[in-house]
């Protein structure tokens, strides 16, 4: 398999032109990602105390003697929501952040070659000032940054890190736009410029 090759494939993907009549009525974009934590705390403090998102509402818990969690959340009916919280990361999506406790509970984050396999990704204006940041705060990172220099993702840089708890995550920049964007009648959501 050549990985340029199927990189550039999953670029053109992203420059093929939105199509509003496969939209789901009334959707408006994404409100929030949903993610499992292992201590409410220490992810709060993570994403706020270094990936610089904000707190916002505490939810509370849910626990139910029936079958509710199965039915409604897909999950084991003895499952307890211990804690769960929102937070907002600048112009982006909001996180949604839960404490759970359940019979059997998997500890082990998936990778992304798992299926189930997820990762959340934050712009940055300047990715050589990002990664000394994360390194002068003790956080793991994957490598050097990457830059696709051919393909419709010419001009993306990103780098892959860990969370305490081994979420994945990763920082993109493209100060200069990607190659795609000279053609595509409709660009990628770009943080930057929300409303676009």
């Amino acid at each position: 398999m050549n990985f340029k090759r199927t990189l550039a494939g999953i670029g053109l993907a992203l420059a093929l032109p939105f199509s509003a009549h496969a939209a789901m009525p009334g959707m408006e974009g994404a409100h929030h990602v949903g993610l499992t934590v292992p201590n409410m705390d220490d992810a709060v403090r993570f994403f706020v105390d270094v990936i610089g998102c904000e707190e916002s509402i505490k939810l509370g818990s849910f626990k139910f003697a029936d079958d509710w969690m199965n039915v409604h959340l897909n999950v084991n009916p003895r499952a307890e929501i211990k804690r769960f919280q929102m937070v907002r990361c600048g112009h982006g999506t909001n996180l949604e952040i839960f404490e759970y406790s359940a019979p059997n509970q998997g500890k082990t984050p998936p990778r992304n070659s798992d299926v189930g396999g997820h990762h959340l990704a934050f712009y940055v204006d300047d990715m050589d000032k990002a990664v000394a940041y994360l390194k002068s705060k003790g956080v793991r990172t994957l490598g050097a940054p990457s830059t696709f220099t051919e393909g419709p993702a010419a001009g993306l840089t990103w780098m892959y890190f860990l969370a305490p708890w081994g979420l994945q995550l990763e920082i993109v920049s493209t100060p200069k736009g990607m190659a795609y964007e000279k053609t595509a009648r409709r660009a990628l959501w770009d943080p930057r410029s929300p409303a676009k």
